[in-house]
């Protein structure tokens, strides 16, 4: 893994913006950033796509493992998600994506969490950085390509389950351009694959009590949803008690039982079940469990970073505010991650229908990557032994 210095495209922004790429500078800050990019060999995305797809496999047994066993209390759900969690999971509701961030020193990888409900940068690590490849490989000599299928892998999920679907409602907040343009995007996939929708905003859905449903503001039923809303928000909206209480027939994709996995409840849980494990850290719910004095302290439940501290030699040399931390913390061994030209990457590792299908790089000049992050692109030179090109 090579950090490269590049010119940027003289276009970029018209190009980007014309792909519905608004946000690549929030706050006068860049966010979408080609002026560097990260290089990989062929060996090392075979390793990043064999990590993902096992991590994936072990979330999956680790969910059903907490479901099996009522373990939900150490996650501090609320009782009154458990019925919704347990039925999403035994009925095997829609659930078509994932992001893995993980850390990489050019040797190990290891999980620092699973971004298994509300994952973003889904537009820019498909569509925006794909388009950059194209673009740069016309400089260079040796053409390049990109562990990226991402957007064939969403194209073939929702081509699959389009006769099972009348129309896909599609929900998110109306406060955040960043989650309004990635759920657009992926309405904008439903509707290539030839699946009918509506977007409206989450205090748009209302309640029909005679129908006993939720509808949107034309009165029509909501039966399928995708939000791009935390589960633990939606127990705070008005309608929440109709969900709890499954007086409804609507999916919500993600399904419920995604929260059990989006919990970093589930880094302790996962290191318990697989103890040693190559690919994991040590985490745990009890600080003084930890040999070491260098570890994470994490939030059960945040967003961006939020009150995270990373503490070394039992200092703290690194933390970011914020309104979480209510729930509990976990806590998770400390791994150093290489600084590349002062600065940290993370690779966000994504699962399209429970298939590793490519990766987006944030790096932030923080230990802690948080809204100030960059997305950056990434090529590989090589062959890879894997099989994720599958170009539809």
């Amino acid at each position: 893994m090579k950090k490269h210095k590049i010119t940027p495209r003289r276009n970029w922004t018209e190009r980007v913006e014309s792909q519905g790429f608004k946000f690549h500078t929030i706050d006068d800050n860049t966010y979408w950033d080609e002026t560097v990019c990260y290089s990989f060999t062929s060996e090392e995305i075979d390793n990043i796509e064999i990590a993902t797809n096992t991590l994936n496999s072990m979330c999956l047994k680790a969910a059903e493992h907490i479901i099996q066993n009522n373990r939900f209390k150490e996650l501090h759900i609320p009782s009154s998600f458990i019925p919704l969690i347990k039925q999403s999971w035994e009925l095997e509701f829609y659930s078509f994506y994932g992001r893995f961030d993980l850390a990489y020193d050019g040797k190990n990888i290891k999980m620092l969490e699973y971004n298994a409900d509300t994952p973003t940068s889904l537009l820019e690590a498909s569509v925006i950085q794909w388009d950059w490849l194209n673009d740069y490989n016309q400089s260079q000599e040796t053409k390049h390509d990109q562990f990226n299928s991402i957007h064939e892998g969403l194209m073939c999920y929702f081509s699959s389950i389009k006769k099972e679907i009348d129309c896909m409602h599609l929900t998110c907040s109306p406060n955040s351009l960043e989650d309004f343009i990635t759920t657009k995007y992926i309405e904008d996939v439903c509707s290539q694959s030839n699946i009918k929708t509506a977007f409206l905003y989450i205090n748009e859905i209302g309640w029909d009590s005679k129908k006993n449903c939720f509808v949107d503001t034309s009165n029509q039923q909501i039966h399928y949803i995708f939000k791009l809303y935390p589960w633990e928000w939606l127990c705070h909206e008005e309608f929440w008690h109709y969900l709890s209480n499954m007086s409804d027939r609507s999916y919500w994709i993600e399904p419920a039982w995604k929260m059990l996995l989006s919990n970093k409840g589930i880094l302790p849980i996962l290191w318990e079940l697989y103890p040693d494990h190559e690919l994991l850290l040590p985490s745990y719910f009890d600080k003084s469990k930890l040999n070491s004095t260098n570890y994470v302290k994490k939030p059960l439940l945040s967003r961006e970073g939020s009150n995270i501290q990373i503490v070394q030699d039992n200092q703290i040399i690194a933390e970011n505010e914020g309104d979480y931390g209510e729930e509990g913390y976990i806590y998770q061994e400390y791994f150093e991650i290489p600084r590349f030209n002062d600065s940290v990457p993370i690779i966000g590792s994504w699962v399209i229908d429970q298939i590793a299908r490519g990766i987006g790089i944030r790096e932030d000049i923080s230990l802690i990557t948080g809204n100030t992050s960059r997305f950056v692109p990434h090529f590989f030179s090589g062959v890879p032994n894997s099989k994720f090109i599958d170009k539809l």
